[in-house]
């Protein structure tokens, strides 16, 4: 999920961005900008910094155990041939 602030600072800039002649329709404007943003941002299926570097922890995690693991049945390979 996106940081609610995120988004009213960008749609706060955007409509900053208006010509001062059309400034009465800034708030409206922004409104509009964020919830467009907003519906944007949804539709991305976007993840927080946070969610991502637990993610990246657990498949590490995960990419470790598939290594021991591998090392483990070349280990059990080696020694099956030496046997026979």
């Amino acid at each position: 999920m996106i940081d609610p602030k995120v988004l009213d600072d960008l749609a706060k800039k955007l409509a900053d961005a208006v010509p001062a002649g059309v400034r009465e329709l800034q708030q409206d404007m922004e409104k509009n900008f964020h919830a467009t943003l907003q519906a944007t941002f949804t539709k991305l299926d976007l993840v927080t910094r946070e969610e991502f570097e637990v993610q990246a922890a657990v498949l590490a995690r995960t990419r470790a155990k598939v290594d021991a693991l591998q090392n483990q049945i070349d280990h059990l390979e080696q020694q099956l041939k030496e046997e026979l």
